[in-house]
This record gives structure tokens, C-alpha cells and sequence, in this order.
């Protein structure tokens, strides 16, 4: 019975550990995700095209398939 209470114990305390660096690493990956908004002479400088969205502004498709919002 000792046993058990001790490995339950470990492995509630690997748990909490193991949910506390999951959730540090997903806030850095959440800041990492969202990108900067960028200007159109950035946009057209890095070989970028400015296309229209409807109801959101204009946004800046990159030759790597990622756009990113015009500020």
C-alpha cells in the first residue's frame, strides 16, 4: 500500500511538472505564432504582394505563403 501512495505521488508530481513546462512552451509558441504587422514598403522590399481582404484591411502575401496584416 506504501508503494502505491508513493508512486502516486510521483506520478502526480511528474503530471503537474509536465503541464507547467507544456504551458511555458505554449505561450512562446502563442507570442511566436502571431506575427508582426508589417508597412507596404516592407511588404513590396521583401518581394511581397499587397492583396485586399474583404471587411479586414489589406494584408501582405509573401513568396514563402505566409501573409501577414498591412499597418
Amino acid at each position: 500500500m506504501r508503494m502505491r501512495r508513493i508512486l502516486g505521488l510521483s506520478l502526480a508530481a511528474a503530471t503537474l511538472a509536465g503541464m507547467s513546462a507544456v504551458g511555458a512552451v505554449g505561450a512562446v509558441s502563442a507570442a511566436a505564432a502571431s506575427s508582426p504587422n508589417i508597412t507596404r514598403d516592407e511588404c513590396t522590399a521583401a518581394g511581397g504582394q499587397i492583396t485586399s481582404r474583404p471587411y479586414a484591411g489589406y494584408s501582405c502575401a509573401l513568396p514563402d505563403g505566409t501573409t501577414q496584416p498591412i499597418t
